[in-house]
């Protein structure tokens, strides 16, 4: 779209506003650099939407394609990377003006698991490889488990069981989870109501606190003087956990923090 005007802000909106481009560069400026890396922050993207709008940055300047052995990477030029503060801005903007208004009841388990793979600390696992089950009670066969392996430094995510030995298992429902994520619930608060199970060690689920970091914003609201959580529309019990608890294969359950 071509607003004719001689003004920078309308010539930068022309590149900027198109769907989905702002969420682009986010994931470029989080270190995502190959195409699959860049899609999984966006799994609501085609991969056709996703490849004309890589393709219109490089065009415009604010990507640079590089070849690899087997495929490509994208990186951003000086131009992309002068856009950090500007997306960091409108997060910032969104966090205090909108977010308020998004339903947690709608939100993508892709994107949500994404995000949080992206924000947990695997240091806090002393242990060599750690294994953390994600169950959403309310979600399809096909979107109902999830896996985060954590060995080192590194954290993958899998949709598909992984093959190793479950050290900790979580189950939730999706809107207690997003609630948790965006900082309108404290994880406490949902294990005690029942809206969150943790199953494993007493040391894995004593770090379990530790390792999931959550939303930044979430920890902005949280460091507000006056702040307190709450779990907006959440049922006294979670729907998709009332009478329905996975039994773990080992470990004791956790309703409520380790002391």
């Amino acid at each position: 779209m071509e607003y004719g005007q001689l003004c920078p802000l309308a010539k930068a909106s022309e590149i900027l506003a198109e769907r989905w481009t702002f969420l682009v560069i986010r994931q470029l400026l989080s270190g995502a650099a190959r195409f699959n890396e860049i899609r999984r922050g966006v799994p609501l993207m085609s991969p056709s939407l996703l490849s004309q709008r890589l393709q219109r940055l490089e065009r415009e300047g604010l990507v640079r394609r590089e070849a690899l052995a087997s495929g490509h990477h994208y990186r951003l030029t000086e131009a992309g990377r002068e856009l950090a503060p500007i997306v960091h801005g409108l997060s910032r903007w969104g966090e205090r003006w909108v977010l308020g208004h998004i339903d947690p009841r709608k939100p993508d388990v892709t994107a949500l698991m994404w995000a949080m793979r992206r924000r947990v600390d695997p240091s806090v696992f002393e242990q060599g490889r750690v294994t953390v089950q994600f169950e959403f009670t309310d979600q399809p066969r096909s979107k109902r488990f999830w896996w985060l392996v954590n060995e080192g430094t590194n954290v993958d995510l899998c949709p598909k069981d992984p093959g190793f030995e479950v050290d900790l298992y979580v189950v939730t429902d999706l809107e207690a989870m997003a609630q948790i994520w965006v900082g309108k619930l404290q994880l406490s608060t949902a294990m005690n109501a029942g809206h969150l199970e943790c199953s494993g060690g007493q040391d894995l689920r004593r770090a379990f606190h530790s390792w999931l970091l959550l939303s930044p914003f979430a920890q902005k609201r949280a460091a507000e003087p006056g702040y307190r959580s709450k779990g907006v529309g959440l049922a006294v019990e979670s729907n998709a956990l009332k009478g329905r608890r996975s039994a773990p294969r080992h470990g004791d359950s956790l309703s409520s923090p380790p002391r």
